[in-house]
């Protein structure tokens, strides 16, 4: 794709080394909704142009098969960045439409790992975020104590996440999810930072509830 001059005045000004998630969000706020420029800005292949293309998206615009491409081109990243990107994507685009809600909740099964990721942290997010959890949990539940150890990581990760959160804000499933890490011993041995949660569940589960009150 040709990049106009639009795009590369945008360009010039990200920085890979200076340039912060706070100052794509303030870029974003001055261009607000620019659909053709999120195109050019997402062709450049580039971790923080991408980064802002999704915040300038028209969510009209988001199809499946938009969704499948844009998912092609993140898995070209680095570990780190594939999962920071398709997590961006689902906060600030996905999650604010009913129609894209819709296409993340049939990703359980998709070929995409990155797909399934989300459609797992989307499960967990409805619960973090303070709402009512969904009545899907005893299913949820029964799919990641069937599957999470044949998944890949990133997927793997967003399920044990998903179960963390049924047992942090769902009481009568909370032995239920510590028994699962004891048996699984997912992440049992990961050496965190002070003060940050673990992901192994008894520790995350009991930590959170401790610190909630709840």
């Amino acid at each position: 794709m040709k990049t106009s001059s639009k795009a590369s005045n945008v360009l010039s000004g990200i920085d890979h080394n200076t340039t912060k998630l706070g100052d794509l969000r303030n870029i974003a706020k001055d261009i607000k909704k620019d659909h053709d420029l999120a195109l050019e800005l997402w062709s450049s292949g580039l971790y923080l142009p991408r980064q802002l293309a999704i915040l300038i998206m028209d969510k009209k615009k988001i199809t499946q098969e938009f969704i499948d491409s844009l998912t092609k081109d993140i898995e070209e990243h680095q570990q780190a960045e594939k999962t920071q990107l398709m997590d961006w994507l689902m906060a600030n685009q996905l999650a604010k439409d009913k129609q894209t809600v819709a296409l993340m909740e049939s990703w359980r099964d998709s070929g995409f790992a990155l797909q399934r990721r989300v459609f797992w942290y989307h499960q967990a997010r409805q619960r973090w975020v303070g709402q009512t959890p969904p009545p899907n949990t005893e299913y949820l539940l029964a799919m990641i104590e069937n599957g999470i150890t044949n998944e890949v990581p990133e997927v793997q990760w967003a399920m044990n996440f998903t179960a963390a959160q049924i047992g942090i804000f769902e009481p009568k499933y909370r032995a239920r999810c510590i028994a699962l890490g004891e048996r699984t011993g997912l992440y049992k041995d990961e050496v965190v930072s002070r003060n940050c949660t673990p992901n192994y569940l008894p520790k995350f589960i009991t930590m959170q509830v401790a610190k909630l009150k709840i």
